[in-house]
C-alpha cells in the first residue's frame, strides 16, 4: 500500500514538474510596429510562436476601445502580445523580425497610418529584453541598414489591453479585404521570404 502511495504521489510530481518547466520555456514580449493586424499576421506564421494578441499599451486610458485609441488621445499604441517557447524561438529572432517587416525610421506612423497609436515600440519585461532590443537597434543603426535612424522607443512593460474580438485574428479571417492585400499581404510575403527556415510546419 505504501509503495502504490509512493508511486503515485511520484507521478504526480513528476506531472506538476514537467507542466512548470514547460510553463517556464514561454514569454512574452510587447510590441508595436504600426497597425497590429499586420504585426500580429505576421508573427502567427514564425515557428516557436504560441499566439499573438492585438491590443493597446503605453498610454493613461483604462480599458480604451479601439475608437478612443484611434482618436490619438489615449496615449495607448496599436500593440501585439506576443507568447514564446524560448526552446524554439528567442528573443533575438523575436526582434529581427519585428525590424524586418515595419519602418522603425518613421516617427508615429507607418504608411498611410498616422498617429501616435501608430508609434514603432518595444515594451519590454526583463532585463534580457531591454539590452536585446537596445543592442540590434545599435547595431542596425551602426550598419546604417536603414536610410534614416531608428525612432522605436523602448520602454518598460506596465499594463496590456486586449482589443476587440472582432481585431484578432483580423488578417485570417478578412483576405479579401483591400487592406489586407495591399498592405498585409505584402509584408507576410517579405516574412515568409526572409525567414523561410523559420516558417511554422502547415
Amino acid at each position: 500500500m505504501k509503495n502504490i502511495f509512493l508511486i503515485c504521489l511520484f507521478a504526480l510530481s513528476s506531472g506538476v514538474f514537467s507542466q512548470n518547466k514547460k510553463a517556464s520555456n514561454l514569454e512574452t514580449i510587447t510590441l508595436g510596429g504600426g497597425c497590429y493586424w499586420c504585426v500580429e499576421a505576421v508573427y502567427e506564421n514564425l515557428d516557436g510562436v504560441k499566439s499573438v494578441v492585438s491590443g493597446f499599451s503605453g498610454g493613461k486610458t483604462a480599458n480604451p476601445t479601439y475608437e478612443e485609441v484611434c482618436t490619438g488621445t489615449t496615449g495607448h499604441a496599436e500593440v501585439v502580445q506576443i507568447t514564446y517557447d524560448k526552446n524554439v524561438t528567442d528573443i533575438n529572432e523575436i526582434f529581427k523580425v519585428f525590424f524586418t517587416v515595419h519602418d522603425p525610421t518613421t516617427l508615429n506612423r507607418q504608411g498611410a497610418d498616422v498617429g501616435t497609436q501608430y508609434r514603432s515600440v518595444i515594451f519590454y519585461k526583463n532585463a534580457e529584453q531591454k539590452k536585446a532590443a537596445e543592442s540590434i537597434i545599435a547595431e542596425l543603426n551602426k550598419a546604417k541598414v536603414y536610410n534614416n535612424p531608428i525612432v522605436t522607443k523602448v520602454e518598460p512593460f506596465k499594463v496590456f489591453y486586449k482589443a476587440e474580438d472582432y481585431h484578432q485574428n483580423y488578417y485570417a479571417n478578412n483576405k479579401n479585404q483591400p487592406y489586407c492585400k495591399m498592405v498585409i499581404q505584402p509584408k507576410i510575403e517579405k516574412f515568409e521570404k526572409v525567414f523561410k527556415d523559420k516558417l511554422k510546419k502547415k
